[in-house]
């Protein structure tokens, strides 16, 4: 990874959705970028936070397919699945994946699992810290056991093949109500997720910590006031 992505990725590393959405804000960015709530993580992890995201976006677009379903034998589907995936609906593209990568997928709110847990480890082998999309996820069990992070609009069952093709890649696209293009700066977590514009994401990150640094010395006196221990988010 080049320094200057690193450098951005800690400098929104341990913000909130919130605080980014309050920098956005300031920015006069009023909900821009903040994706729909229906589009939430598969699992979270309250102790260390390992669900949350911050990374750059790399986008995919699928879309419904018109062409016919042709196997006639089991032996036939197994083919049929094999050269689907290779011919029209591969994607994302493992050697374009750069380190620090938020893989993006507008799924155009289809009912297919465009995310699993064979194809999004090997994103993360590859580079990626996570994946968005408006479709579905499947395999979530093991999603959830190799913590992967992962945000969906579902949970379903099936897969792309006989289903749709891949549309574009590397190509602005559209998820949860928000322009994401190829670059733009990603933060999810609990609440959801957020996309910053790449030509402000220094000024929304230095606002999102005024924000950040204020809530949690409010948070921190209150905690002393209540008798909790102070922890990570103080």
């Amino acid at each position: 990874m080049d320094e200057k992505r690193r450098a951005l990725i800690e400098r929104y590393r341990g913000l909130r959705v919130t605080d980014v959405s309050d920098g956005m804000d300031y920015m006069g960015l009023w909900d821009r970028g903040n994706m729909a709530p229906d589009i939430r993580p598969l699992w979270r992890d309250v102790e260390t936070f390992a669900h949350r995201i911050y990374g750059f976006a790399h986008t995919v677009r699928f879309g419904p397919t018109n062409k016919p379903i042709t196997p006639r034998s089991p032996q036939e589907a197994g083919e049929f699945i094999r050269s689907w995936y290779r011919d029209l609906a591969q994607g994302p593209r493992r050697e374009l994946i750069q380190e620090g990568d938020v893989i993006v997928i507008d799924g155009q709110d289809l009912d297919v699992g465009y995310i699993g847990s064979n194809n999004a480890l090997s994103w993360i082998a590859a580079g990626a810290v996570g994946a968005v999309t408006n479709g579905g996820c499947r395999d979530t069990d093991e999603l959830i056991k190799e913590r992967v992070p992962v945000y969906s609009r579902l949970i379903t069952k099936t897969i792309r093949p006989g289903r749709l093709e891949l549309i574009d890649e590397g190509r602005p696209i559209t998820v949860g109500g928000v322009l994401v293009r190829p670059g733009d700066f990603v933060v999810a977590d609990g609440d959801g997720v957020v996309v910053v514009p790449i030509e402000v994401a220094e000024e929304v990150a230095e606002y999102a910590w005024q924000v950040a640094k204020h809530d949690k010395a409010g948070r921190r006196e209150l905690y002393q006031k209540l008798g909790l221990p102070l922890d990570d988010t103080v």
